[in-house]
């Protein structure tokens, strides 16, 4: 008797402490669950706007590739120009001195 009261109470304590512990793990279990779903959420919403930063980052970069394009077709014209100038300047000093020398022939003329 006091054997079978003994074997019906260990057994009552075994199964106690085996469903305390199955509640514990199957918390643990939802628990785990849910911070997976946000998880994923997370990273979903993450990767959404890491291809909008790229989307946006491509477009910068195509907008970086004309603003250069056009920068050295300006650095090009620029230098153009400077030579252009340049080339005006000594033809403006040569017709100066032509005309200083005309100048200096009318008045040996006068």
């Amino acid at each position: 008797m006091v054997v079978e009261w003994l074997i019906i109470t260990t057994s009552i304590l075994a199964i106690l402490y085996i469903l305390s512990k199955m509640f514990y793990y199957k918390s643990l279990a939802e628990k785990e669950k849910t911070n997976n779903s946000i998880m994923k959420t997370t990273l979903s919403e993450a990767e959404i706007l890491i291809r909008k930063y790229q989307i946006q980052l491509q477009r910068g970069l195509g907008n970086i590739d004309i603003l250069t394009e056009e920068l050295t077709k300006i650095r090009k014209e620029l230098k153009v120009i400077k030579s252009r100038n340049s080339q005006y300047k000594l033809e403006g000093e040569k017709l100066k001195s032509k005309i200083e020398e005309l100048e200096n022939k009318i008045e040996a003329l006068i």
